[in-house]
Formats: structure tokens, sequence, C-alpha cells
């Protein structure tokens, strides 16, 4: 007996509509394996009429003052803690994230987030004014850009559906959002959520698939792409955005170092570690997931990991003891079983390696060490429950292999030594280094990084400015 799925739709315009030529896909639970829901495969009709809707929203919008901006920030914000269980269960079902994680994990930093913005609409700082040439004074404007693409990725879909759309609408922007393929329950019910506080066509839900994203990007009409997702898409995006040279704003993947000195309190930083690498099935950007570890304390470190491993629990999203739900779809699932099984000889799994159960994308706590710096797993993202651990000898050395990959965007260092610690934070090439502790992150402070891991900066007055453009206005003071 076949269940009815459910019918999301896209946001266009203030109204819920299906793709132009019906198409679907389904949408499935990655926590069972079964579709619970379809969801548009938006087209080219469907992408223009989502950029015309911003576009004709776009001037009012922008003529809007940065108090009228806030208020509804604000509303917003209300409206999300009003709705929290709503926005739990959807993103439960997008993702099989734990219950109780989501909901403590999750809904505070949305709501806080979005009240940041609400206030930085109001605070945009610039150079003052002045008289740089006789007889004339200078000012400096900050813009909106117009409207934005923005595309979001499928691990935390409702969490960068706020990162991509809270700053832009912030700064007087226009927006048609994207979300993935496989997760886009809750950004439609964000969509559902704001449609009545937000005038119509300034914020628009268009779903679909790789092919929807990359017209958004190659449309005429957005001034600026922003995406989360894998550094193959956004070199796809940073192609495609060049052809009418649109501002582009990236954040793409990241292969975390975690340089872990001699002096560190080993049981303390193994608790936060395994937490760190293992949340959210490592399906994070930022994870812990390549520990570099100073060989005195090397072999106590891996055994204390591998026992931690152990001990963390997967499983279905009612389980209050699990840390960590699914890996989010099949192909993702074939890609963490494929680097484990393609270790070198020299590679030992300490612990897990493999999938749990046959129903859903579950997989284990892993633990690997013994790898070297050319290793497969040790220089491409796995973005899977998977905590590789090198052994290194003195600081050069663990500063020469914590740069040496092709990613930069987070990093952390385990010392009681401040001196080295300082030196550490300024000799490590990433966007953020976290010290004897790793992935807190707050509004007030930016999350982007370097060479593949993207450009452009999230959250923060840096986050909220890449949204911005200056203008400079010279005046005669004879006229």
């Amino acid at each position: 007996m076949s269940t009815e799925l459910r019918r999301l739709r896209n946001y266009i315009d203030g109204e819920f509509r299906d793709a132009a030529d019906g198409r679907t896909t389904e949408v499935v639970n990655p926590a069972t394996g079964e579709a619970y829901a379809t969801a548009p495969l938006s087209g080219a009709p469907d992408v223009d009429a989502a950029m015309e809707a911003a576009a004709r929203a776009f001037p009012a919008w922008r003529d809007t003052t940065p108090a009228e901006r806030q208020k509804a920030l604000l509303k917003i914000a209300d409206a999300f803690e009003e709705r929290a269980e709503d926005l739990v269960a959807a993103e439960v079902e997008n993702t099989g994230k734990p219950v109780g994680l989501t909901r403590s994990e999750e809904i505070p930093p949305m709501v806080d987030q979005i009240r940041f913005f609400a206030g930085a609409a109001r605070l945009l700082e610039g150079r003052s004014a002045g008289e740089y040439m006789d007889g004339m004074t200078s000012i400096i404007r900050r813009e909106p850009v117009g409207v934005c693409a923005q595309v979001a990725p499928w691990n935390y879909p409702m969490m960068m559906a706020v990162w991509k759309f809270a700053p832009a609408i912030a700064a007087g922007n226009t927006v048609v959002l994207k979300p993935s393929d496989t997760t886009p329950a809750s950004t439609v019910l964000i969509a559902d959520i704001i449609g009545s506080i937000l005038p119509k066509g300034v914020f628009n839900v268009v779903c679909g698939d790789r092919d929807t994203g990359r017209l958004m990007v190659e449309h005429d009409t957005p001034a600026m792409a922003s995406i989360t997702g894998s550094v193959r898409a956004g070199m796809s995006v940073a192609e495609s955005a060049s052809k009418d040279l649109k501002r582009v704003h990236l954040e793409l993947g990241g292969k975390a170092p975690v340089v872990v000195f001699e002096d560190t309190d080993i049981a303390k930083a193994v608790e936060d570690i395994s937490v760190a690498g293992f949340f959210n099935a490592g399906q994070d950007c930022t994870a812990a997931t390549r520990v570099l570890v100073q060989e005195s304390i090397h072999d106590e470190f891996v055994a204390a990991l591998a026992k931690a491993a152990a001990e963390t629990k997967t499983g279905q999203p009612d389980d209050e003891d699990v840390l960590y739900g699914p890996l989010n779809n099949p192909n993702q699932l074939k890609q963490v079983s494929g680097f484990i099984e393609r270790l070198p000889a020299h590679a030992k799994v300490e612990a897990g390696g493999q999938r749990v159960g046959d129903k859903g994308y579950f997989y284990a706590a892993t633990v690997v060490s013994g790898l070297k710096q050319d290793d497969e797993i040790i220089q491409n993202e796995v973005f899977g429950p998977v905590i590789t651990v090198q052994s290194f000898t003195d600081e050069d050395q663990a500063v020469a292999w914590a740069n040496g990959v092709d990613y930069a965007l987070a990093s952390s260092v385990w010392t009681k030594d401040h001196a080295r610690a300082m030196r550490m934070s300024k000799r490590l090439d990433f966007g953020c280094v976290w010290i004897n502790t790793h992935i807190p992150l707050v509004a007030e402070m930016p999350h982007g990084g370097f060479k593949k891991s993207g450009y452009g900066k999230d959250l923060s007055a840096y986050g909220f400015e890449d949204y911005t453009r200056i203008k400079h206005v010279m005046t005669s003071l004879d006229a």
C-alpha cells in the first residue's frame, strides 16, 4: 500500500507554484531511505519568473530605511522562534539529524544570526566625508548590489539558508534562493514563515537540481551569485559568473587540521575533538577531520580517540543517545565508504570503517591512523564521520603538513604554551584558527576561507558588507 507523497512547491513573487512544466523529483529521508515528498524540478521559465519578481521588488526594497529592514528581520526571527518545532521537524525529515540536537544546536544560532543582521542593517560604517580636493567634498555611499542568486547546501539546509538571505536582505537586496535538491523541505517552510513579513518578490525560493542552479548563476538578472558547496561547484559558479562579471561569494570545502602538541590535556582534547569531528556525521566544512599529533603522545592519543569513536552512537532521529544521524544521500555514503575501501596498506582503521544497519545511510564513527601526507584521505575532503591521525615531530613539520592541502577554511591548535599558540595562529594558513577548542561560531565573527575553500565571508559585519557595493560621490562646494 503506497503513501501519498507531500508536495513541495516553489515560492515566487509571494505565492507557491509548481514548476512551469510540472516536473518534480522525489525527496528522500536519509534516515529511512524512503521518499516522503516531491519537489519542483525547476527549469528556465521558473528561474526567469523568480528573477523577474526579485528585480521588480528590488527598487522599493532598496529604498526602505535600515530601520524598516531591521524591523522586518526581527519579525522573521520571532517567527522562527514561534515555529521552531515545525522547522525542526522539516529539517529532521530533510537530513535525518537527531531531533534534540537540531532543536538545541540549530534554532538558537539561526535566530541569533537573523537578529544580528537586523542590527547590522543600521550600522553600515564608512570613512567620514571630507575635502580631498579644493572646493570639493567627497562622501562614500554603501548600497545593495541588487538581485542575489543564492545556492545553499544539504548539510545544514535551514541554517545555511539563513546565512544567505539574512545579510542580503538586511543590506537591501532581493533574493532568489535554491536549496539542495535533496533537502528542500525546510527552505520551503522558511518561505511560508516569512512570506507574510516581506513584500512579495523580496525573497523567492526555486527548487531544483544542478542545472537549476546553473540557470540561476548564468541568468542576466542577478548582480551576485553566492554558493555554499563543493570546490567543483564553486569553480563552475565562478566560471559561469565570469562571463558577465557577476560578483561571486564562495564558501566551499574544508580539510581542517587539528594540531595537538604533547603538553595538551589528552582526555579533554579527545573529548572535544571527537565531537567536533563526528557531529552532523562529519558533514561540516569545518569538522575536526585531520588530526596531527606530536609523536611523544601519538599512541596514547590514538587509543583514546578510537575508544571515543567506538562509544559514539549514530541512529534514528528520535534516539536521544545518538550524536549524529545518517549521511545525506546514497552518493555520499558511497563516497565515504570509498575512501575507507581505498586506504593504502600502511593505514590502520582503529575504529569504525563500516556502514551501520541496512536502513538509511548511516556510517560508523571512524578513526584511521598510520597515514602519510600525500595519501588520498589526507588531501581530499571525506565529508563523513571519519577522523584521520598523523604523527609529527616538531612545530615546523606540523605547520608544513597542516598547510599542505588545497583547503584553507578552519584549523585548531591544542597546547598550554601561549607563545606557541600565538605562533601557530599566525603560521596556519586558514580563515579560522581555534585554540584549545574546535568548531564554535558566533554571529559577530567572520566565517570563510582561503585557497580552494573559496572567498568572501559569512556572518559578521564582513559578511554583511559582502552584500554591498561602494560608491564615491563628489560635489562641488561652488555650485
